[in-house]
């Protein structure tokens, strides 16, 4: 992601990904949020996201409007890092679970706990997915522009790296920036290691997140609108 936000990604690099920074920018200049690259713009193909194929289940459920919600502080600290913490995340083109990483990154994962038991993510698109590298959601104003009205310092680690499946919190240049927007990483991903607070990691239905489409509204605004979650449901043991 109160500061005005505007979050999304910034593409850096020739011949594939050579470095990408996830970004959830404020109005400055400097963080400008729209897809920029050492050669060319982000395509209309790479920001839409991958076409539905015969692989991919249909949407079958409908999701809630989103709420826009904010808050005037943090959550206060409610999760024990002793315990184990997943999110199923039920979305209009299916289902798919997180087991949350509250050793690693335990501020990130009680904010985003808060923020799932408080319905913020319900009826939440994915704003913007890149193929093959993230698919990327947490914005309740579907622009990419949103957050909660609060931020959360940054909790960075090596110990995971951004491989397949690995869930990161979208920031700014700050590195105490990242609010409620977060991102699935769709394939390796190392130039992110180190930069990024990993808080949770895929651990069913990877298929369905590769299958997500979304639009990115500062290139394409007469998209589609991109998949929906409906719910997320956060369990503890």
């Amino acid at each position: 992601m109160s500061m005005p936000w505007r979050r999304g990604l910034i593409w850096l690099g020739v011949a594939g990904i050579a470095a990408l920074a996830i970004a959830c920018g404020s109005d400055d200049a400097e963080n400008s949020a729209t897809p920029a690259s050492t050669t060319a713009p982000a395509t209309a193909e790479e920001t839409l996201g991958p076409t539905p194929t015969s692989n991919c289940p249909n949407p079958t459920e409908e999701a809630p409007e989103a709420s826009v919600k904010t808050y005037d502080d943090a959550p206060e600290q409610t999760i024990d890092p002793e315990k184990s913490y997943t999110a199923v995340v039920r979305t209009e083109r299916g289902d798919f679970t997180m087991t949350l990483r509250p050793d690693l990154a335990p501020q990130h994962v009680n904010s985003f706990v808060f923020l799932a038991r408080d319905g913020f993510y319900d009826g939440v698109t994915f704003h913007r997915v890149l193929p093959g590298f993230v698919a990327q959601a947490g914005d309740p104003t579907g622009t990419g522009s949103g957050g909660p009205g609060y931020t959360v310092p940054a909790e960075f680690t090596t110990e995971v790296p951004y491989t397949e499946g690995v869930v990161g919190a979208a920031r700014t240049n700050d590195p105490d920036s990242a609010g409620s927007q977060w991102f699935v990483t769709l394939a390796e991903a190392s130039s992110l290691n180190g930069l990024y607070t990993v808080f949770a990691e895929v651990t069913d239905g990877i298929d369905v997140v590769k299958c997500i489409t979304a639009r990115d509204p500062s290139t394409n605004p007469g998209a589609p609108p991109g998949d929906k979650i409906i719910s997320i449901e956060i369990t503890e043991a």
